[in-house]
């Protein structure tokens, strides 16, 4: 095994562990303080490479790093009084509940921090450099030299800024406010009216507003808008949030986040895109890559993941934290009546075992790519 295979495998570790940690602590002190036994701390998948017995709880690290659990009293059977199945819906919604959201208040702070360090980025006047014949763009009256000011009062000082803006609001209306120069000829005229040297030059006009729907499935070679942008008069600006505006920016990313996944979700649904899942190996592959960049980047790569554990953590499959509210929201919609703890058991084992299924399946095609180049 080469050095850098070395140091890529110990990253990811450390980086999948304390995102298992920091869910599984949630689980974990929640249920203490809500007096459910907690009978094993798991980190990683068996077999076991060591493990010690503090009070009821047994710690266990095993060789597989690909995960975590912990291990409730009862999560079904309500029979003990300690366990977790015997608590009201309230408790048992919070202490499943509560590794998601650990992972979401992690995002937030690596967010939040992020916004909060100092970095160059490239700010300057977002121009329509030309417009695709009956486009989104061209019906809504932009032209070539237009200048991008705002689109749905998010300032435009990039192209990257403009791009991110028309993905979040595929199919829907979006306000653009644009400047649109004049173009004037100044210099001298020659006798007769014939020209003598004169310049070009423009002048910048009130900014106008228009509506425009970004399309779903843009004809190959043509943007979602329908237009080609550069931005003109850039300059490297080193750009910081103090912490009373970073966090609700960070907020907003996050949001902006679910909006895109979902956004990618709809396009595989409606054909327009082709579905590319990657498993561990591939978000091992991922954060190597991203860690060329410097450390930063990788904070939000970290970040990024950790959010994406909470969301997916929390959908309503079996074996996921999800999948267990959802049999307390069923509980509590049948006014305390329970789903028998066999049943519960064995819907969440097969979940667990699609889960693990869909993990190997997805980790082939990831080590085929990387053999594949």
């Amino acid at each position: 095994m080469s050095f850098d295979l070395i140091i890529l495998v110990v990253r990811f570790v450390v980086i999948l562990s304390i995102l298992i940690m920091i869910h599984e602590a949630g689980h974990f002190f929640t249920a203490r303080a809500f007096g459910v036994k907690v009978l094993q701390f798991g980190m990683g998948f068996p077999p076991t490479l060591f493990s010690f017995k503090r009070g009821d709880t047994v710690y266990q690290l095993n060789a597989i790093p690909l995960g975590g659990y912990v291990k409730l009293l009862g999560e079904e059977d309500p029979t003990h009084p300690d366990s977790l199945a015997s608590k009201g819906a309230l408790t048992r919604f919070t202490v499943l509940g509560a590794g998601a959201f650990m992972n979401f208040m992690l995002a937030l702070v690596l967010f939040s921090f992020i916004l909060m360090v100092p970095q160059d980025r490239v700010e300057g006047r977002v121009l329509i450099a030309g417009v695709s014949e009956g486009s989104p763009a061209q019906l809504a009256g932009l032209q070539g030299g237009d200048i991008v000011l705002e689109v749905d009062g998010h300032e435009i000082f990039n192209t990257s800024a403009l791009a991110h803006r028309i993905q979040l609001k595929l199919g829907q209306e979006t306000t653009w406010q644009v400047m649109r120069p004049e173009r004037l000829i100044t210099g001298s005229f020659g006798i007769g009216g014939e020209p003598g040297l004169a310049q070009p030059a423009t002048r910048d006009t009130e900014p106008y507003t228009l509506t425009l729907v970004p399309r779903w499935t843009p004809p190959e070679g043509e943007g979602n808008a329908g237009v080609r942008i550069s931005t003109i008069d850039g300059q490297l600006v080193s750009h910081s949030d103090p912490i009373w505006e970073a966090v609700p920016n960070a907020l907003g990313l996050m949001w902006e986040i679910v909006v895109l996944l979902r956004n990618l979700v709809t396009s595989w649904i409606a054909g327009t895109s082709t579905p590319e899942l990657g498993g561990p190996i591939a978000i091992a592959q991922a954060s190597d890559e991203v860690a060329e960049s410097g450390w930063l980047p990788l904070v939000g790569f970290m970040a990024f993941i950790s959010f994406q554990l909470a969301i997916f953590n929390i959908l309503p499959f079996p074996a996921l934290d999800g999948g267990r509210i959802l049999f307390v929201a069923i509980e509590w919609v049948r006014r305390g009546k329970r789903i028998s703890p066999e049943r519960e058991g064995l819907v969440h084992l097969v979940g667990f075992t699609v889960l693990i299924g869909a993990i190997a399946v997805i980790s082939y095609f990831d080590i085929s790519k990387i053999a594949q180049g």
